[in-house]
């Protein structure tokens, strides 16, 4: 481990990151490469924790005309479907997992317990922490925020289908500034949509770094965590 930069990090996986180019649902060679990706990671040593969104399959801010407590219901069930897929890629892979859950799901998964995912970690399995924090009207970026904290993560790692932190969208702004860094109290002021500004206060609250860099680049997971200087720092 001697050219490990971090021992301890919390992976946030898009939804949309896991459909690649379908746009819904699954691509399964995507899943595949992630998954590889967490395991050659795990496999020099590192203890890894994942967030899974669920903008795969749905979003609660969607759910124009419902209730919203009832849409943001509906995307914490879809993020359990994308834990799972996870989960069995990695089985098949031969790596120990468990996927926690914010509600009590217990035919499928474990209840959420901090003490019991730090375990977990000791013990060289992958965590897969689902259904958001639990609570309507909150992202599963605050939920990667409060799971970072509570397990002392030494960094989240924000896996993007964008290689950074843009000033503007650069999808849709050809002249789009990229950043190398930038403060979470200036991320917060300027309104950028890389993260929930809840969820970047909450990691200046508790001082954890963020790293956002694009899932898409070849071994880019494994390279950051070697140090690598990738993305984008909110820090």
């Amino acid at each position: 481990m001697a050219d490990l930069k971090y021992k301890r990090v919390i992976v946030k996986i898009s939804g949309e990151a896991l459909s690649g180019d379908n746009g819904f649902g699954f691509d399964m060679g995507i899943v595949d490469k992630v998954v590889s990706q967490i395991i050659d990671v795990h496999n020099l040593g590192v203890e890894v924790a994942i967030v899974v969104g669920a903008g795969n399959f749905w979003r609660g801010r969607q759910g124009v005309d419902m209730d919203r407590a009832t849409a943001d219901h509906m995307g914490m069930i879809a993020t359990v479907i994308n834990a799972l897929c996870l989960q069995d890629a990695f089985e098949r892979k031969g790596v120990d997992v468990r996927v926690q859950t914010a509600w009590d799901i217990l035919r499928v998964a474990e209840p959420y317990a901090q003490r019991k995912a730090v375990s977990h970690l000791k013990k060289g399995r992958v965590v897969i922490f689902a259904c958001g924090t639990g609570n309507p009207f909150f992202s599963t970026d605050t939920a990667v925020a409060l799971r970072a904290a509570e397990i002392g993560a030494d960094v989240i790692l924000l896996a993007k289908n964008v290689d950074g932190i843009y000033d503007s969208d650069p999808k849709t702004n050809k002249d789009a500034k990229k950043y190398k860094e930038i403060k979470y109290i200036d991320f917060i002021s300027q309104e950028l949509k890389a993260m929930d500004t809840a969820a970047v206060a909450i990691c200046m609250d508790n001082k954890t770094p963020i790293l956002a860099f694009g899932l898409n680049e070849q071994d880019s997971i494994v390279r950051v965590v070697k140090g690598e200087d990738l993305g984008t720092w909110i820090r």
